[in-house]
């Protein structure tokens, strides 16, 4: 009997070490903390994947329970002061620094923009609450937290329309010296999804012939910048990487735009351009716009285009529109477009499948004349800058804080 129950316990730890066990590259740190992690985010995912084939809730509804899971109330401390507002009809957060000074001490702001694919995530939760807590203190910055409406309930555009008001709402004379904030100290930022709702916003707001107060900086954090071409090196070469794999990315952009699976499966195969959307295919072409050290062994081909039948006949059709449309895919805005952006910080991390989208971005801004840091990390993997709170919380995620902080500090 103790026999039986030492193999068992045996092949049950073997099944648990084989299920936790990713064969994650070894430059990165802390690796077995990474697996661990990913192994929720993973088991998660199944449990969504099986959801949604037997019909009881839809995959993106289940994988919100990780929002739940890491939501707080935000409330003020010594330092920070802590409100929910409603500006122009979204709800955000914001942070101010507890020391009111005069009118001669006018602050920097930070406009933020949480990540999570358009699907998932909140200002809400305890890693973009401390993050915007240390920046107000660090910085004695007014901090914006932007909870807009979330993909599936709310297709493009909507997300970036909640943002693009709260926005312009807050570049508004009259509201930012409600705030004490320096009209010309004011920047957006934004993780991932939350990036390229950022990107878009700085590239809306530069064409507002009547928009008198701009912003000084943009700070991109891993961002998604194009859905054109799913199939770049680093879509490639991180298509299993944790956190964000190539697949559940696509579901990201596909959910953003429609419920429909077949835009799913498309883009998937890398098969969802349109004639449309083809013609700006020159915009995401990473031979062009990538350095030669992250071509690596791969060679580029041209995305396929569904022709005729082939996309409309797949409900493709209206959605093929929306992912060529630049405020969802920020990459694909002429030249002429990006001369007038503000300057940029622009974190990317060599295991994201997003890693070539930010730094197709660097080359066409600094192209463009854009004063441009890009900030690499060799070691980074998608999200790391998020995972600061136990038992998550990586060194990267230090690094990439302080860095961050630092940049902002000495350009804003």
């Amino acid at each position: 009997m103790r026999l039986g129950s030492i193999i068992l316990f045996v092949a049950l730890c073997s099944l648990t070490a084989y299920y936790i066990y990713e064969p994650i590259p070894e430059e990165i740190e802390e690796r077995w903390k990474l697996m661990l992690t990913n192994s929720f985010f993973r088991t998660l995912s199944h449990l969504a994947d099986l959801s949604e084939l037997v019909g009881l809730k839809d995959y993106m509804d289940v994988m919100y329970v990780i929002t739940l899971i890491e939501k707080v109330v935000p409330v003020s401390d010594e330092h920070v002061k802590v409100t929910e507002e409603r500006f122009d009809g979204v709800e955000v957060v914001l942070y101010q620094p507890k020391h009111q000074g005069g009118d001669a001490d006018l602050r920097r702001a930070v406009i933020y923009l949480h990540g999570g694919g358009w699907c998932l995530g909140s200002s809400r939760m305890s890693p973009y609450d401390l993050l915007a807590r240390n920046i107000v203190t660090k910085l004695n910055a007014v901090v914006l937290s932007v909870e807009y409406r979330l993909a599936p309930a709310h297709h493009f555009p909507v997300p970036y329309e909640d943002v693009y008001r709260v926005v312009k709402h807050f570049l508004q004379k009259g509201v930012l010296a409600q705030y004490s904030v320096d009209p010309e100290r004011v920047a957006v930022s934004g993780d991932s999804a939350g990036g390229n709702l950022a990107a878009a916003v700085s590239q809306q707001l530069q064409k507002e012939p009547v928009q008198q107060i701009k912003l000084k900086a943009q700070a991109l954090l891993y961002p998604v910048l194009q859905a054109l071409d799913l199939n770049t090196p680093s879509y490639q070469q991180n298509q299993d990487m944790p956190i964000l794999p190539r697949t559940l990315m696509v579901r990201f952009w596909s959910e953003y735009f429609t419920r429909d699976k077949a835009l799913f499966r498309a883009m998937m195969a890398n098969t969802h351009n349109s004639p449309e959307s083809s013609r700006l295919l020159k915009f995401v072409n990473w031979s062009a716009f990538l350095p030669e050290t992250y071509h690596k062994e791969y060679n580029y081909s041209a995305p396929a285009v569904a022709q005729g039948a082939g996309g409309e006949a797949a409900g493709m059709d209206g959605p093929s529109r929306s992912f060529s449309d630049p405020r969802a895919s920020p990459l694909l805005v002429p030249d002429a477009d990006l001369f007038p952006l503000p300057k940029a910080y622009v974190l990317t991390c060599e295991y994201d499948v997003l890693r070539d989208d930010g730094i197709m971005y660097v080359t066409r801004l600094r192209a463009a004349g854009v004063e441009v840091t890009h900030e690499h990390y060799d070691t980074g993997f998608h999200g790391a800058l998020m995972f600061t709170v136990w038992p998550t919380d990586f060194l990267i995620a230090r690094r990439m804080t302080d860095n961050y902080i630092k940049w902002l500090k000495e350009n804003l």
